[in-house]
């Protein structure tokens, strides 16, 4: 969905940085009959606002998937500020979706098409108590029996970096926008806690990409398969090598998107108020991503 400019419609544009837990969301994305994160936030904002107030979020995310650095944006009447609009979509909105920040931005800030990285966590559960209720929900918790070779994990990750095809590693292309994708950075961390965690940034990323990398660099990593598949299946989009199974959704993070600086600091009303220190401003040139320990920290860690 496109982003009008809202220069003479007596509105102003708000970008919402946001948190949410996937387990009881169907995705992003509005649809009929069940609950999504931009239906629950469009619900609330027609209720504090008499209007049906789309909202457009900077990518998709499926079912089960989680964020920490999910941007969206919104248009509302001039009377509203950041913070009252802050204030207001905590208190009403469903635990499972927490309003980190809110800024004013340009009338023609579109939170997807003005993105120039992405960056995803991945998180592998290999401790015993990854079985926990109160940490299965936020990594994939590997099957007992399984050991995870750290040293195929690197090599896996150090050949994902470059612009290719990666056609091999998705559900369903965008034939529109073609299958290739500029990734910056992979890599893989181990945490003291027993958990794999993969990093990953790219300009953009096709249907499952991230899941499909991981889920056949765990399979190579426990020698389920080799890691010259790996190689083949990175270079060579033609070939007649398959990918493993994707891993599952519930270990993925959207963890934050990068925009260009000069439009996304331009506005000053943000709530809450700028940190002397840019650099931990979520959505500045170079915003904050919670990294491996914060996640463990926030999300079931009881070690």
């Amino acid at each position: 969905m496109d982003s009008p400019d809202t220069t003479s419609t007596g509105l102003k544009r708000f970008a919402l940085t946001l948190h949410y837990d996937g387990r009881t969301l169907h995705g992003w994305q509005l649809q009929k009959r069940v609950v999504t994160v931009q239906g629950e936030i469009e619900d609330v904002l027609k209720q504090i606002t008499g209007a049906r107030r789309p909202v457009i979020g900077s990518g998709r995310t499926d079912a089960g998937v989680h964020a920490l650095g999910q941007v969206a944006s919104a248009d509302l009447p001039e009377r509203w500020t950041a913070v009252d609009l802050r204030s207001a979509l905590n208190a009403l909105l469903p635990r499972t979706i927490w309003v980190k920040e809110i800024r004013r931005v340009p009338s023609d800030f579109h939170p997807r098409f003005h993105a120039t990285r992405r960056s995803y966590l991945y998180r592998v559960g290999t401790s015993p108590d990854r079985f926990s209720p109160f940490r299965r929900g936020f990594c994939w918790a590997l099957p007992e029996g399984l050991a995870l070779d750290p040293t195929l994990l690197d090599r896996c990750a150090e050949a994902i970096p470059g612009e290719r095809s990666f056609r091999r590693f998705a559900k369903a292309g965008q034939p529109e926008r073609g299958d290739r994708s500029r990734v910056e950075s992979a890599r893989w961390s181990l945490d003291p806690d027993g958990t794999a965690s993969f990093e990953i940034s790219a300009d953009r990323y096709l249907h499952h990409m991230v899941r499909y990398l991981v889920g056949t660099m765990v399979e190579v990593s426990v020698g389920r398969r080799s890691l010259d598949d790996m190689i083949e299946l990175l270079n060579e989009p033609d070939t007649s090598l398959r990918t493993s199974r994707p891993a599952p959704p519930e270990g993925l993070f959207l963890a934050h998107v990068r925009y260009p600086e000069d439009g996304w600091e331009a506005c000053e009303e943000r709530d809450p108020a700028p940190e002397t220190d840019t650099r931990s401003t979520p959505g500045s040139g170079e915003p904050s991503r919670p990294s491996p320990t914060f996640i463990r920290t926030q999300f079931g860690s009881h070690s």
